[in-house]
C-alpha cells in the first residue's frame, strides 16, 4: 500500500498530510466526472440522431433547436456561476450541488429519450421543452463541478496534474458511450436491411428499434452516474475560497468582474472561435460515417459503426497530450503548448480536406482519403487533449489573476466560462452536423439515396470548417500574457495581503476597549 500511495502522490504532485489536496480526493473528483460524461455524451452525441433518425423530425428544425437550446444553456452559465459564488453551506459552495442535482439530472436525461415520441408537432414541442429543462438542470451541476477544482487547491501545478487525470477519466466515460452505441446501432441497421432490402420497408423498422436502443442507453448511463456524483461530493474538500461571513456578490457585480479578467476573456474568445474544431466527434461525424461511409468497413465495423473509430482516433493523440501536460507546462508553459498544438491540428485537418477533395469521385471511401482522414483525426486529438486539460488549468490561473487585481476570487463565475465554452462548442458542433444533414438532403436510415453533392457537403462541414476553427482557436492566445511565474507571484502577494489583513484585525481587536467604563476612563 505504501508503494501505491507513494506512486499516487508522485503522479499528482501531492505531499502526504500537508493539508492540501490528496490523491484520493483527486480520484473521487474524477469519478464524478466519469458519471457526468456518461450523461453529457449520450445527450451531446446522440440526441440529434435520436430526433432525426429514430423519431423522424425535420433536420432543419432539430438544427435550430440545438443551436437555440445550447446557446440558451451557455447563457445560463454566468448566472449559475454567480449563484455558486453566493452559496454558503456547511459543505462549501461547490460540493453540495453534486449531492442535490444527481437524481434530477439523471431523470431529465431519461425523459429526453422516451420511446413514446412521435413524428408530429406535439412531440417536437414536448421534447423541446424537456431538452431545454435538461440543459438548465445540467448547468446547475456542471458549473459547480468544474469550479470545485479551483476550490480544492490554488497550486497551479497540482491543479494541472489532477485535472489531467480527471480529464482522462472523463474521456473514458465519454469513450465508453461512443464505442458501444454506434456498434449497436450499426448492427440494428444491418440486420434489418438484411431481412428487408427495400428502404421503404426497412427504414421505419430501423427507426423504431433505434428509439428503444437510445432510451435504454440513456437510462443505463443516468442510473450509473447517480452514485458517482455522490462519491464526488463525499470524497472532496473545499480549501480555497471565501469565508462564511464574506459578502455575497450579485450577478451584476460578478459580470463586471468577468470583464476585468482579461486573460479569461481571451480564453473565452479562443473557445468561441474553436467551437467547430471537433465536429467529427459530434453529430457531423456520426452522420458522415452512417451515410457517406455506409459501404466502407474496417475491422468488422461498417457505416455507422465506423464512428467508433473516428472518436477512438482522437484517443491516442489525447493520451499523448494528457501525459505531456505536466512536462510541457514546466518546459514551455501552458500558453505555448495550447497555441502550437492547435496550429498543428489545424494544418493536419486542412491537408486531409484537400486529399479528400481531390479524390472526391471515389465518394471519400478511397484508401488515401480514409487513411489521411484518420491520421488527421489522430493529430487533431493532440490539441483536443491539451485543450481538455489546459483550458481548466488556465481558467484556474485566471481566478488568481482576478483575486490579485480585485481582491475577489469568484471561482463560480470564472469556471462558468469553461462550461460556457464547452456548450458553445456543443451548440455549434450539433448545429453544423445537423445542418449538413439538411443541406445534403439525407433520407433517414437510407444511405443509398445520398448524392455525390451531399457527400461533398458533409466533407466540407466535417473537415474544412473544422480546420479553419482549429486554426482560429490559437489566435487570441497570442495575446494571453499571464504565465506560470506570474501566477505563483500572484499567490505570494495574495497570501501576504491576507496575513496583513489578519494582523491588522488582531491589532484592532486588542486596541478596542472592553466596556463603557474603560472608554470613559
Amino acid at each position: 500500500m505504501t508503494k501505491i500511495s507513494n506512486l499516487l502522490h508522485k503522479l499528482f504532485g501531492t505531499t502526504p498530510n500537508d493539508g492540501d489536496i490528496q490523491p484520493k480526493e483527486a480520484l473521487l473528483f474524477s469519478v464524478a466526472g466519469f458519471g457526468q460524461n456518461l450523461i453529457c455524451t449520450v445527450i451531446g452525441s446522440y440526441i440529434t440522431v435520436f430526433m432525426t433518425d429514430a423519431i423522424g423530425f425535420p433536420a432543419l428544425s432539430v438544427a435550430f433547436l440545438m443551436l437555440f437550446t445550447r446557446i440558451f444553456d451557455a447563457a445560463n452559465d454566468p448566472i449559475m456561476g454567480s449563484i455558486v459564488d453566493r452559496t454558503r453551506t456547511k459543505w462549501g459552495k461547490c460540493r453540495p450541488y453534486l449531492k442535490w442535482m444527481a437524481v434530477p439530472v439523471a431523470v431529465m436525461t431519461i425523459l429526453c429519450f422516451l420511446p413514446v415520441y412521435k413524428n408530429n408537432t406535439g412531440s417536437f414541442v414536448g421534447i423541446s421543452i424537456i431538452y431545454v429543462l435538461w440543459s438548465v438542470v445540467y448547468t446547475i451541476v456542471d458549473v459547480p463541478y468544474w469550479s470545485l477544482s479551483t476550490a480544492m487547491t490554488n497550486n497551479t501545478y497540482k491543479r494541472g496534474n489532477f485535472l489531467t487525470i480527471a480529464r482522462l477519466i472523463c474521456m473514458a466515460g465519454a469513450g465508453l458511450v461512443t464505442i458501444i452505441l454506434p456498434q449497436i446501432a450499426s448492427s440494428i441497421t444491418e440486420s434489418v436491411y438484411a431481412e428487408y432490402v427495400d428502404p421503404a420497408i426497412a427504414a421505419p423498422i430501423v427507426s423504431e428499434k433505434l428509439k428503444w436502443m437510445y432510451f435504454i442507453a440513456a437510462a443505463v448511463c443516468a442510473v450509473v452516474a447517480i452514485p458517482m456524483f455522490y462519491l464526488g461530493f463525499k470524497g472532496t474538500k473545499e480549501r480555497v475560497g471565501v469565508s462564511e461571513t464574506a459578502k455575497q456578490p450579485s450577478l451584476a457585480h460578478n459580470l463586471k468582474l468577468l470583464f476585468k479578467n482579461k486573460p479569461l476573456m481571451l480564453i473565452v474568445l479562443s473557445g468561441i472561435l474553436g467551437a467547430a474544431k471537433m465536429g467529427f466527434t459530434y453529430t457531423g461525424g456520426l452522420y458522415f460515417a452512417k451515410y457517406v461511409l455506409a459501404e466502407a468497413s474496417f475491422l468488422g465495423a461498417k457505416g455507422e459503426g465506423l464512428y467508433t473509430f473516428m472518436t477512438l482516433g482522437v484517443v491516442p493523440g489525447g493520451l499523448i497530450a494528457s501525459v505531456l501536460v505536466p512536462v510541457l507546462t514546466k518546459k514551455i508553459g501552458k500558453r505555448h503548448t495550447y497555441i502550437w498544438s492547435h496550429i498543428l491540428g489545424g494544418l493536419a485537418m486542412l491537408a486531409s480536406f484537400f486529399v479528400g477533395w481531390f479524390n472526391r469521385e471515389s465518394g471519400y471511401t478511397d484508401t488515401a482519403t480514409v487513411v489521411v482522414m484518420f491520421v488527421a483525426i489522430v493529430i487533431a486529438g493532440i490539441p483536443s487533449g491539451f485543450s481538455n486539460v489546459l483550458t481548466y488549468a488556465l481558467i484556474g490561473d485566471t481566478v488568481e489573476y482576478l483575486e490579485l487585481k480585485t481582491g475577489e476570487r469568484a471561482e463560480g463565475i470564472c469556471f462558468a466560462m469553461q462550461t460556457f465554452i464547452s456548450k458553445i462548442g456543443m451548440a455549434v458542433g450539433a448545429f453544423v452536423g445537423v445542418l449538413s444533414y439538411e443541406i445534403a438532403n439525407v433520407e433517414a436510415n437510407n444511405a443509398s439515396a445520398l448524392t455525390q453533392e451531399g457527400k461533398d457537403t458533409m466533407w466540407i462541414m466535417l473537415m474544412l470548417v473544422g480546420a479553419i476553427s482549429m486554426l482560429a482557436t490559437a489566435i487570441p492566445m497570442f495575446f494571453y500574457k499571464f504565465n506560470e511565474k506570474q501566477q505563483q507571484e500572484a499567490i505570494a502577494i495574495i497570501n501576504e495581503r491576507k496575513k496583513q489583513a489578519e494582523f491588522a484585525n488582531a491589532e484592532l481587536v486588542e486596541s478596542e476597549p472592553c466596556n463603557g467604563e474603560n472608554n470613559e476612563e
